[in-house]
């Protein structure tokens, strides 16, 4: 019987030392982790926590969920994982090593004293345990929500279905010890607390409501929007018409954070489509070559009526959409040399933005930012000739993962960005931000 058993060993990631990298730039940075979990995760997203908001102080704390994209699709997981000890980055300098040096030659007469530095070293090292449950298939999306004080995550699966959990015994494990070692010794694996399978076929886009809570939106590859309203008892209405303007597959959707009934889209047919759920089943927005090839990620902006995207062609653009009529974007940024994969706003400064490409970079951009057009000194002439070709509002470009597929703010601690990546994640905050 299962009860037998022993209970499997408590799941960790493996954090790597980029402090120790030769080749990374650790000036700017004020901090900087590197995680793998195994299989990579082709989608996360940051779970709201009961820790505070604008959080400065280090070492830093974040509860994240993800899904895997194993090699055998019985092998995936979605991963409840809490990062803890997340410190500020060391900067070695002369004076410090020196001391390292002195400190070192004292711990040769006194061994007590090396013991201690040691748990002093461990007790610096960033820490991260989680609590999985087993999926018969890779997840394409994951977004989590607090719905009336319960963490729920919604997942996309590639064999179709939609499910929606209930976090609450996860985040607790991650928090207890006692209830970890409870949650491993499990009997039956968590269940959904509700699946939809109207959807024809698999799909990427998923977005919770931020104003009406528990209300979420869900688009598939076979051009078809789904909106759910919460019903009593933890379920769901879904409306079995579809919202189906788009003629190809739709690839992002993002709900307004200012007016309750709207909510905008992107697809590969290359338009953006603003939608309000009180009008007839067409998009009463439209741009329809948004990109000259598939539109594969939008963001909406928190405070000003700003969408971003981001398309195949590399290019990412800023949308204004009191000028949305005249389908022409506010700005065009032409850096990334490959697909966009992920956009996001600040949701801490309303002028910034970051994204990430194909091209194995994530960028950080501020629109606020202009060209300083003032006389500049011999030395500033040589620095202006390696970024000449570099627009003035990119602020930094944050490299070393490969294949990056999604990028997230953390929206309580602000100016870090977490990514993941075929090669893992990464938790960072730049000087810039």
């Amino acid at each position: 019987m299962e009860s037998r058993k022993r209970p499997r060993k408590e799941e960790k990631a493996v954090f790597s030392n980029v402090e120790n990298d030769d080749e990374f730039d650790k000036s700017a940075y004020s901090m900087h982790h590197v995680a793998q979990t195994g299989a990579p995760c082709l989608s996360f997203d940051v779970i709201a926590d009961k820790l505070g908001a604008n959080r400065t102080q280090f070492p830093h704390t974040a509860y994240l969920v993800a899904g895997t994209q194993a090699s055998l699709a019985n092998r995936n997981k979605l991963i409840v994982t809490k990062m803890s000890n997340l410190n500020k980055i060391k900067i070695k300098t002369k004076e410090n090593e020196d001391e390292e040096e002195d400190e070192d030659d004292d711990d040769d007469d006194d061994d007590d004293s090396s013991d201690s530095s040691d748990d002093e070293d461990d007790a610096e090292k960033p820490n991260m345990i989680f609590a999985s449950v087993k999926q018969k298939s890779c997840i394409n999306r994951v977004r989590a929500r607090n719905v009336n004080e319960t963490t729920l995550a919604a997942t996309w699966s590639e064999s179709g279905s939609v499910d929606i959990w209930n976090l609450t015994d996860q985040l607790n494990a991650l928090d207890d010890p006692q209830r970890m070692v409870a949650y491993l010794r499990r009997e039956k694996a968590p269940k959904p607390a509700f699946t939809f399978t109207g959807h024809s076929t698999e799909g990427f886009a998923l977005d919770w409501s931020l104003i009406k809570p528990g209300y979420l939106a869900t688009g598939d590859c076979n051009k078809c929007i789904h909106v759910w309203k919460p019903q009593e008892g933890g379920t769901w209405q879904i409306d079995e018409r579809p919202y189906e303007s788009h003629t190809g597959s739709v690839e992002d959707v993002q709900w307004s954070p200012n007016e309750a009934n709207v909510f905008a889209s992107c697809s590969v047919d290359k338009s953006i489509r603003v939608w309000d759920v009180r009008t007839p089943k067409e998009a009463m927005l439209v741009v329809a070559d948004a990109h000259d090839s598939d539109v594969n990620v939008i963001s909406w902006n928190r405070t000003d009526p700003f969408i971003v995207s981001g398309g195949d062609d590399g290019v990412i653009k800023v949308w204004d959409l009191k000028l949305i009529e005249t389908k022409k974007p506010v700005a065009v940024f032409k850096h990334h040399t490959a697909p966009v994969t992920s956009v996001e706003w600040n949701p801490n400064d309303s002028t910034v933005f970051a994204a990430s490409g194909g091209d194995d970079q994530l960028t950080q951009w501020d629109l606020s930012v202009e060209k300083d057009g003032e006389m500049e000194t011999e030395d500033e002439d040589e620095d202006e000739d390696e970024t000449k070709d570099l627009p003035p509002q990119l602020l930094f470009v944050h490299e070393g993962q490969r294949e990056i597929k999604e990028l997230h703010w953390h929206p309580q601690i602000p100016g870090v960005v977490i990514s993941t990546a075929n090669t893992g994640f990464n938790v960072f905050r730049t000087i810039s931000v």
